[in-house]
């Protein structure tokens, strides 16, 4: 079951050795981005996601939108497979249905993927994700790891409060000067594009072909986020990677509750107890 990577002392040693290459790895290193907007191109990928390994986790999810929840849209889905060190933009937007529904060469989809609880999969705060997931798409997402909670159990110090990414990757991220200068450079780019308060609109992120500085934008917050795992939970002990699952899990349910809010100072509350 998914909850074994977090939750299996006897494992942890092997885990270390595999989380030390990560801080090896260049971002500049990673395979360019891969715009996924056929429905071969998916049944192509689906295929890429089956038998891979699960301890660490090799899938890590984030998703765009207009207003990204059940009243908004879902634009793009961003993978990376940390094995391949590969970075997929879905094009939602475009295949609509289709981008969960086409099956690989076995049969399988990315909808069933993303709700089989086997297959562990990392979001950064899944809470909006799975809400838009399943209110659009009826995708119930099992083996969420939330590294948001990760780094709230990580700490030694009060856990009143949530972080959001961006404070995590300034705070936590081994990332090189050269790499946090492009991070810093292409995140303020792509703000700028898709912020009101810039003067852009989240419907760049519709827009077709995307421009270049969204394309960077979407993939390097994906492309750190096994960095954010490794650091965090070098620090978990067992009882602690056993209340992230637990949490987790729950926030999935929550989502997909009929009165969930999205929005509001509650969202940046610790889990009840964790505090």
């Amino acid at each position: 079951m998914a909850s074994q990577v977090l939750n299996s002392p006897s494992k942890t040693a092997h885990l270390i050795d595999v989380i030390k290459l990560f801080d090896e790895v260049e971002l500049a290193d990673s395979p360019e981005t891969k715009l996924v907007d056929t429905v071969e191109a998916i049944a192509e990928l689906v295929g890429l996601l089956e038998g891979l390994p699960t301890e660490p986790p090799s899938l890590y999810f984030d998703l765009e939108g207009v207003n990204l929840s059940r009243v908004g849209t879902v634009s793009i889905l961003q993978l990376h497979i940390l094995p391949s060190k590969q970075t997929y933009l879905i094009d939602i937007h475009s295949l609509h249905d289709k981008s969960f529904s086409t099956p690989g060469g076995n049969g399988c989809t990315l909808k069933k993927i993303l709700e089989l609880d086997t297959i562990p999969k990392v979001f950064f705060d899944v809470r909006n994700d799975s809400d838009a997931l399943y209110s659009h798409f009826g995708i119930r997402l099992a083996g969420v790891q939330d590294l948001q909670l990760m780094e709230l159990a990580s700490r030694s110090f009060l856990r009143k409060n949530v972080n959001g990414l961006a404070k995590c990757i300034e705070r936590d991220a081994p990332l090189s000067a050269e790499e946090r200068a492009n991070w810093i450079r292409i995140k303020e780019k792509g703000v700028r594009l898709f912020a009101p308060e810039k003067g852009g609109t989240y419907e760049v992120f519709n827009e077709r072909p995307l421009p270049a500085d969204i394309v960077l934008y979407c993939a390097q917050d994906v492309q750190i986020l096994p960095r954010l795992w490794a650091q965090y939970y070098r620090k978990l002990s067992s009882g602690w990677k056993k209340k992230v699952l637990e949490a987790s899990g729950d926030r999935v349910k929550l989502s997909q509750s009929a009165t969930y809010n999205g929005k509001g100072r509650h969202m940046a509350l610790a889990p009840r107890g964790w505090h």
